[in-house]
């Protein structure tokens, strides 16, 4: 995600001017993003509009609507990583699979044809009106898988919108440490959590 948020940032931030290192870029993302997605709701699409008009708000600056409409359409570019296809093909031979993403329905379904498999329960932000670090998604995915919680593993990558409510909701968890040794959080603020594998 990370890099589908530069590349999709890095045109309209030169169009005005702006430049700045990737993890600075990323760290103000990740702000204006939490700040957006905690007030009333609104798709995913406009968030990231609202987002890129802060983030050049800082600058003096301010996107024209057809730049916040190409950003906020950008995730059907966001590349999945190299080697989510595989690892999720092979999970789904042994496990059912869900998601919950912080996402509108036809931008994950993009997403989810770059991932190469069908998930057997679907939950976005768009349907429960709310963004994960709140738990409307969480709930709404064990009302549709119908087993406890305890038999539930959720794999993430960020702490603050996924092992941090998880965790709160007794699940045990799986942290895909992305950044590894890169320090920061990069495009999630920055959070505490204990998850029971870190890979």
């Amino acid at each position: 995600w990370e890099a589908g948020i530069l590349a999709a940032l890095r045109p309209t931030l030169a169009a005005h001017g702006i430049d700045g290192p990737d993890d600075a870029l990323l760290e103000a993302f990740a702000r204006h993003e939490a700040e957006v997605e905690a007030g009333p709701y609104q798709r995913y699409r406009e968030v990231l509009g609202s987002v890129l008009t802060a983030m050049l708000g800082h600058r003096g600056a301010e996107p024209s609507a057809a730049e916040a409409a190409t950003f906020g359409g950008s995730v059907v570019d966001w590349p999945a990583f190299p080697d989510s296809p595989a690892a999720l093909v092979r999970l789904h031979d042994r496990f059912r699979l869900g998601v919950i993403t912080n996402c509108d329905d036809d931008l994950f379904a993009a997403s989810q044809a770059k991932l190469g498999v069908a998930f057997d329960w679907v939950v976005t932000a768009e349907q429960t009106k709310r963004y994960k670090p709140n738990p409307r998604g969480f709930e709404l995915m064990f009302e549709r898988v119908g087993i406890p919680p305890s038999r539930i593993l959720h794999v993430a990558q960020s702490l603050y919108h996924d092992h941090v409510p998880a965790k709160r909701l007794g699940l045990s968890t799986v942290w895909v440490d992305r950044r590894g040794d890169r320090p920061g959080f990069g495009a999630t603020p920055p959070a505490e959590a204990t998850p029971d594998l870190t890979l």
